[in-house]
């Protein structure tokens, strides 16, 4: 089985990215959406991308429109809605499937290494997330509720572990 850095992914403007670009970072990968309870998110997410990023986090964030239609814009409107309102700077990326059989590989792949209460491999709603070690192994998933600054010592344990 392939391993996340070995996967590829579309950014928000469409360009292909090769995920072996982030190997020997610590990835917080969520699925987002910007008509979701939760969209206010987006702050503690670039909050935590600010405080950790020269450490070697980097946070990805993958629009979804699959839970109550939440995600209904274009790719370009989802960057200026995140830029404008939550001023976020970490990669985003083109609209995608999470659940399905239309899953995007990623979340296949983060879904089987970290499933949810009780075993399940489906994601339940916008905002999961998922902590990835710098070799590219899945350390932890969190529920939608988990706010990002509750994930700031686990980041921080797993860039101090495998520091480089």
């Amino acid at each position: 089985m392939a391993g996340i850095h070995d996967l590829h992914v579309t950014a928000l403007d469409g360009t292909p990215v090769d995920l072996a670009r982030y190997r020997g970072k610590v990835l917080l990968i969520v699925n987002t959406a910007s008509a979701c309870g939760f969209t206010p998110q987006y702050q503690g997410l670039e909050a935590l991308y600010r405080q950790f990023q020269d450490q070697g986090l980097v946070v990805l964030g993958f629009p979804c429109n699959q839970f109550r239609g939440q995600e209904p814009g274009s790719n370009a409107q989802i960057g200026a809605f995140c830029e404008k309102n939550f001023g976020v700077t970490f990669p985003l990326f083109a609209k995608i499937d999470v659940n399905g059989p239309h899953a995007a590989p990623l979340f296949a792949q983060l879904k089987r290494a970290a499933p949810g209460i009780l075993g399940t491999q489906a994601i339940k709603w916008n905002f999961t997330k998922f902590l990835v070690r710098r070799d590219g192994s899945v350390f932890r998933r969190y529920a939608t509720a988990s706010k990002p600054a509750s994930l700031a010592n686990d980041i921080a344990k797993l860039l101090q572990e495998s520091g480089e």
